[in-house]
């Protein structure tokens, strides 16, 4: 059983040593364990820092392409190394490493295919109370969109099997942490959670410029990606609103056109009326397209899955990767 901690970095010559040195050399339940360094585009030393460190592998990109496929790209190269069980942390040492150990437990011993790390936000001193309320309430609709019980759905400190991460395909830029949860839920995988430490923060964010930034983008990754994998649940939905705000207008209509004598003068809720029901078919319709676009990106999730099979078990270097950087 081989175990590959991977650090997505970008510029984090300063922090990376730190996060190194802290990483466990043995892990119970495993053989091996090696470490893999994905430098996005770093303009400072990070990529020679990390060879000085003596990592194992190492991908290396020519410019800076966002967390989210820095992420996949370490994915990538950890199938391609032989992982078996992939931990994926932040290269500021955020997390605790002394978790890795319960993080990958249930792993082991086959109760989950994922396990997200809970950093128990509400007692992160760290953390303001505008913050810890809003990972709270995006976790929250993080569970509902999912239908997983995830506590802390933003904690990038995660481990994953190798079956889950064949399966995982991260389309937007911004970050991995909220689409591969409600991935996970659509593909019926088992996620739990564990808690975890967090040490003394070294830096600030490089994700998002500021709070409502993020939750501005996190709330659009949601709504995209939950639409994605429930297409014809969303359309559905948002035609019965249409449709009852139809009905209730062509109510009103009727009303008045029974109770008032003469001109009732509300023809504008008839108008009303007519264009949200039609609106609402239309929404109708729109879903029932989806959900068979739907049906064939299954399949060719399916065909992708067998594809990165077939390319792990042959070492194929991973997308992205600069031609003639090494991976190892």
């Amino acid at each position: 059983m081989k175990l590959i901690i991977q650090i997505p970095c970008f510029d984090e010559e300063k922090t990376l040593p730190a996060t190194v040195a802290d990483l466990p050399r043995e892990v119970p339940g495993f053989d091996e364990v090696e470490y893999l360094v994905i430098d996005d585009g770093s303009t400072d030393r990070t990529y020679q820092v990390a060879r000085d460190l003596g990592i194992h592998h190492i991908v290396r990109f020519s410019g800076n392409r966002g967390l989210a496929r820095a992420f996949m790209a370490g994915v990538d190269a950890s199938l391609r190394a032989g992982a078996d069980v992939i931990v994926n942390t932040d290269a500021d040492n955020q997390y605790s490493a002394e978790a890795i150990p319960a993080l990958v437990e249930p792993i082991v011993e086959g109760r989950a295919d994922m396990v997200i790390g809970d950093r128990k936000v509400a007692s992160v001193s760290e953390f303001s109370s505008t913050k810890k309320r809003l990972q709270r309430f995006g976790s929250w609709v993080v569970r509902k969109a999912s239908s997983l019980e995830v506590p802390d759905a933003t904690s990038g400190f995660r481990a994953m099997s190798r079956d889950a991460a064949l399966g995982l395909n991260v389309t937007t830029d911004f970050t991995y942490t909220l689409e591969t949860i409600i991935q996970a839920g659509a593909a019926r995988m088992t996620v739990g959670a564990v808690p975890v430490e967090t040490n003394p923060p070294t830096r600030g964010s490089r994700l998002f410029r500021g709070m409502w930034s993020y939750v501005r983008r996190s709330a659009g990754t949601i709504v995209r990606i939950y639409t994605m994998y429930n297409p014809l649940r969303t359309f559905l939905t948002l035609a019965a609103v249409l449709m009852g705000l139809g009905i209730a207008a062509g109510a009103r209509w009727l009303y008045f056109f029974f109770t008032t004598e003469g001109d009732t003068g509300h023809t504008q809720s008839l108008i009303l009326a007519a264009i949200m029901v039609l609106a609402a078919f239309q929404v109708a319709l729109f879903g029932m397209v989806a959900d068979l676009v739907g049906a064939n990106r299954r399949l060719m999730e399916a065909v992708l899955k067998r594809v990165r099979r077939i390319e792990a078990g042959r070492g194929d270097r991973p997308a992205g990767a600069r031609d003639g950087e090494p991976e190892g």
